[in-house]
């Protein structure tokens, strides 16, 4: 699954920062959270236009976990998103 997101967010960004792309997972007692980091001025490419790509992404992950029986979240942020922000 982690493969799947990384593909997908180097598949939107600009080549340069294609190498900035990072999937980190978190394995919970409930499911599994993905975070997604790109470089700050790449996150619209990820995100788009009112959300339409991340909404697709989560989409489309949700349906190949669907198939496992896991349950998924996918938070996308820039590369400096800390853990915890509020």
């Amino acid at each position: 699954m982690k493969e799947l997101i990384e593909f997908l967010a180097k598949s939107l960004v600009d080549q340069e920062g294609a190498d900035q792309v990072q999937v980190v997972e978190e394995r919970r007692s409930d499911g599994v959270r993905y975070t997604v980091r790109v470089a700050p001025g790449q996150l619209g490419r990820v995100i788009g236009k009112q959300g339409r790509t991340a909404k697709a992404i989560r989409q489309v992950v949700s349906s190949v976990a669907s198939r496992t029986g896991d349950r998924v979240w996918v938070d996308i942020g820039g590369a400096d998103a800390r853990e915890g922000d509020e």
